[in-house]
């Protein structure tokens, strides 16, 4: 599917009907990072509609020359979400820097947002500032990444914490596919402009609504620590640091993942039959 938003044709995939998920991937990545790992959720979950957006340079949508910084990125899903899912309310899942994007819609759409998943979210975005963990590997198979040619064997076992058959699948059919036709040149521009200009957890109050962080303990890539320091903008946040899971945590513990988030859409419809929440001021909250 396409919608045509500031001149740009964005890609995207929705299915099945109901509540609205936006669902946005890590950087260069595209959506069926988000889709291989989601969607097989929703099997024996009627009532959500599943939106797939590929961001501008990523996937099928091609860049443009007047999206110069992550604050361009934000007003262009912005947009997005006014043509496609308009004023109604709506459930927010990123992983990485799809999370930093998510955060950034929450501020802007803080009342619409009915809940939100942050996957190995991008907290900070200058790199040379985020507390990280050393690259580590907890499984490994020489015999599997000697198979592999130089190129498959580089990048997967570069980055992949648990190195066997089934992370190798997963890897390259939801995360290198995407990868290895991005538009390194425009990404490289965006690269230039990647924080926000704006504090993007300056909340008006705290999200009272369901929300789960997932983060890796062995990513060397966003880390897990910094996710810590925005906890208490979510009240009714799950937080959850996993063991054997580096940047891909959804491909390395799978069975986690899938419980962690499922039982996320449980708590999202039990506070949609709910009376609102009142307002809490972060200022009370830490006083």
């Amino acid at each position: 599917m396409e919608c045509r938003v500031r001149d740009i044709p964005l890609s995207y995939e929705s299915h099945g009907s109901g509540l609205p998920i936006l669902l946005l991937h890590g950087y260069s990545a595209d959506h069926r990072l988000m889709k291989g790992c989601m969607e097989p959720l929703f099997a024996h979950r009627p009532g959500w509609q599943r939106i797939y957006l590929d961001l501008p340079g990523m996937g099928q949508t091609p860049g443009n020359e007047h999206i110069k910084s992550t604050d361009d990125m934000l007003d262009v899903v912005i947009d997005f979400l006014d043509t496609v899912i308009g004023g109604e309310p709506f459930l927010l899942a990123g992983e990485s820097y799809g999370g930093y994007l998510s955060r950034g819609v929450l501020q802007r759409k803080f009342d619409q947002v009915a809940g939100m998943a942050l996957i190995c979210p991008v907290i900070v975005g200058d790199r040379s500032q985020r507390d990280l963990p050393p690259r580590t590997v907890i499984v490994e198979d020489p015999s599997l990444l000697a198979s592999l040619s130089e190129r498959d064997a580089e990048e997967f076992g570069s980055g992949a914490v648990v190195q066997d058959a089934y992370t190798w699948q997963r890897s390259r059919d939801e995360v290198l596919s995407g990868v290895r036709i991005a538009d390194e040149a425009f990404l490289e521009r965006i690269s230039q402009q990647y924080s926000y200009s704006f504090d993007v957890d300056a909340l008006p109050h705290p999200f009272t609504k369901p929300v789960v962080m997932l983060v890796g303990r062995q990513d060397h890539v966003t880390g897990y620590r910094d996710a810590w320091r925005i906890l208490e903008n979510y009240p009714r946040a799950t937080f959850a640091v996993l063991d054997r899971a580096g940047h891909n945590l959804q491909i390395e513990q799978p069975q986690l993942f899938n419980a962690l988030i499922d039982e996320w859409l449980d708590r999202v419809q039990e506070s949609l039959k709910q009376p609102a929440h009142p307002k809490v001021s972060l200022q009370a909250k830490r006083a």
